[in-house]
């Protein structure tokens, strides 16, 4: 009696005695469980896609596993092979094991039929192509927009043109595996592999042990690279800017605020000596040098706001300054001195996104919007502003009154509404890069984090001491994942923005540091200023500060550097 043909199972898996290997030697297969041959399933697809052929059919021999479905494979191969009839015929077949309702077919044949179009039209047969378009994608009645644009691919004068237009990469392997991956979504995994799964695992899996790392100040770029997949991630404090790499002595009196321009290649910083100082900054070093003394602010410099495009810094002074100054730094020149009454008090200001106009405000009740040239453009009346913040719609701006609050103002539409409501006072806050949270300091409380969306309150920092003066916190690191704030204590404290406790506590000046700020290009590099007339620049530790620092380039691996992990994204490309 001829024995039953024996069917795989659903999961990709067969039980069979034993197969011969490709050297003609028998293979017992193995009984596993479902893990385990899920696993075997994820290396077999990765031995393909490195080109390891032969060693992925040993290892299914061996295993009794199948990657796909034989006839999900065989749809794949004719696929691959550009044989649309065939294709269409396996994909009818594969009908019964769709998840879904009869419209997974139907999209599925839709991008069949588009890839056998673009091929015919590639190749100059014209006739094919339309005959594809009349008598096969119209009557699906799918998508008719893409249908119409594909018509219009008639008129490209060749293959060149064809491409750019319908954004295709030509026929070939490339096209037509990209549109596998396309068609393997429809179908579910236990009949055929999602597309470099076990990359996908792997590349979650060091980019969840990314976020989980305090230390980890490099750009999460969504892929493995430049992390060891032997051993688990973790960077060292040592490549963390927490030590000191200069001590700058040119101001004579309390340092009250600093500022990295947005290019992160100069650094402003403002004192009471009522001077403005530009630092040069040298990515290769992380250190700054002297390149202009801005002087004349009369009441001392007490906030500072760069330009989107790094070309102009505005300068507020203390709460009893009734001007603000707009210097040109290219041209080292004052622009403008604004001041539209003695009785103003100009102490906060930000700029819009597009650099063409600013806002500017103080306790006494102005808030005016103005042009580069400080011409006042609209005014809001009696708002007692401490801090300013322009949100990225270019519309909403954020100011923090004498009531507790932070609420947000449309010059356009005059309205107003409350954004967060603390317990205290709101001394100075700022935004992330996302505009999507607030880093408030808080008299008497120290810095807290809220969610400007939610509009509630996220975390409350631990560490710093937070009297009644006015400390300038802010967001950096590569990812915006940092907290940094002065402290009345003489220190600087960083956070983790999801952990209340500091991961570090710098320690150097000798009086109150009012404003920290971190370089937003350069993210191993930290600026400090302080009542004790000092100026600290922060990096990580000497064995570190010598590597390429390209924006955002320093790793981690177990505290040892370079890795092997662009190896492995290199392999996997």
């Amino acid at each position: 009696m001829q024995q039953q043909q024996q069917q795989p199972a659903s999961n990709g898996c067969s039980e069979h005695n034993g197969t011969s290997s490709p050297s003609g030697e028998e293979v017992q297969s193995k009984i596993m469980d479902r893990t385990n041959q899920d696993i075997v399933r994820l290396i077999g697809q990765h031995l393909k896609t490195v080109g390891l052929n032969r060693t992925a059919e040993l290892l299914m021999q061996e295993s009794g596993c199948r990657l796909d479905h034989p006839s999900a494979a065989k749809f794949r191969q004719h696929v691959m092979d550009g044989d649309w009839v065939k294709a269409d015929i396996d994909l009818n077949e594969l009908k019964s094991l769709l998840e879904s309702t009869s419209q997974c077919l139907v999209e599925m044949k839709f991008l069949l039929l588009e890839q056998k179009y673009l091929e015919y039209l590639e190749d100059g047969r014209a006739l094919d192509a339309l005959h594809v378009l009349r008598n096969e994608l119209t009557p699906l009645g799918h998508n008719t927009t893409r249908v119409h644009q594909l018509s219009s691919y008639m008129m490209c004068s060749g293959g060149e043109e064809l491409q750019k237009r319908a954004g295709w990469e030509g026929k070939g392997t490339k096209s037509r595996s990209l549109l596998m991956d396309k068609l393997q979504s429809f179908l579910p995994p236990s009949i055929m592999l999602p597309p470099r799964r076990l990359y996908s695992l792997l590349d979650q899996a060091v980019t969840l042990q990314k976020q989980n790392c305090p230390y980890h100040n490099t750009k999460v770029e969504g892929v493995a690279d430049y992390v060891s997949l032997l051993s688990d991630h973790h960077c060292s404090s040592d490549q963390f800017p927490c030590e000191t790499t200069q001590v700058l002595n040119d101001h004579c009196d309390e340092v009250w605020f600093c500022r990295f321009s947005p290019d992160g290649l100069k650094l402003a910083t403002g004192s009471k000596d009522t001077s403005v100082i530009i630092w040069d900054v040298d990515p290769d070093t992380l250190t700054c040098t002297h390149r202009k003394t801005l002087e004349g602010h009369s009441y001392g410099v007490a906030y500072l706001s760069w330009s989107p495009d790094s070309s102009h810094l505005i300068a507020c002074g203390p709460e009893d300054c009734p001007e603000l100054w707009i210097w040109n730094i290219d041209s080292e020149e004052l622009k403008v001195k604004v001041s539209q009454s003695p009785e103003d008090s100009l102490t906060s200001c930000s700029w819009h996104r597009d650099g063409n106009k600013f806002v500017t405000g103080g306790i006494r009740g102005q808030f005016y919007q103005c042009d580069l040239e400080g011409n006042v453009l609209d005014s809001w009346e009696g708002v007692r502003v401490n801090s300013l913040w322009c949100r990225s719609d270019g519309k909403t701006v954020l100011a923090a009154d004498t009531h507790h609050r932070v609420r947000a103002y449309n010059f356009d539409d005059l309205t107003d509404y409350n954004v967060l409501q603390e317990d205290h006072a709101v001394m100075a806050f700022s935004v992330n890069s996302a505009d999507k949270l607030a880093l408030l300091n808080v008299a008497t409380q120290g810095v807290h984090l809220w969610d400007l969306q939610d509009k509630c309150l996220v975390r409350k920092f631990q560490g710093v001491t937070q009297g009644h003066f006015t400390i300038h916190s802010c967001f950096g690191g590569a990812n915006q994942d940092f907290v940094a704030s002065g402290s009345e204590d003489n220190r600087v404290y960083v956070w983790h923005v999801k952990r209340e406790k500091p991961i570090a506590v710098l320690t150097g000046h000798t009086r109150t540091v009012n404003c920290v700020a971190w370089n937003p290009v350069y993210h191993q590099m930290l600026a400090s200023v302080s009542d004790d007339f000092t100026v600290r620049i922060w990096g990580p530790s000497e064995k570190y500060r010598n590597c390429s620092h390209s924006p955002g380039n320093l790793n981690g691996n177990n505290g040892e550097g370079p890795s092997n992990g662009s190896a492995w994204h290199e392999m996997v490309s």
